[in-house]
């Protein structure tokens, strides 16, 4: 898991998810959500009208900017695109006073 994750997150995430059963339940997350039937064929999803807030980190080995940005295309309402250098995938983790700036701002 430590080569997979690639060293991101702290140590409290590691031992949380060595807990008995903790690894099994986060990685049924990415099983229930990921199926590959799904993505030959992928749904058509409505777009969102709501105001919409993508923030992606320049660190995140997982999720790449290319498809954040790409999100806009399927906002029709107001959408808002900040980067945040440096952090990993764990970005609440990582930057937690930057994100909650960034949420209280775009939520007021």
């Amino acid at each position: 898991m430590r080569e997979f994750s690639r060293g991101d997150g702290d140590q409290r995430w590691r031992d949380e998810l060595a807990r008995p059963g903790a690894l099994t339940a986060a990685l049924n997350w990415y099983r229930a959500n990921a199926q590959p039937e799904r993505e030959l064929s992928p749904r058509s999803l409505p777009t969102v009208a709501a105001p919409t807030l993508g923030i992606w980190s320049s660190g995140d080995h997982y999720l790449l900017e290319e498809a954040m940005l790409a999100s806009a295309g399927h906002v029709t309402g107001e959408w808002r695109y900040e980067r945040i250098e440096g952090a990993s995938h764990w970005l609440q983790l990582d930057a937690p006073e930057r994100v909650n700036e960034l949420l209280v701002e775009f939520l007021r």
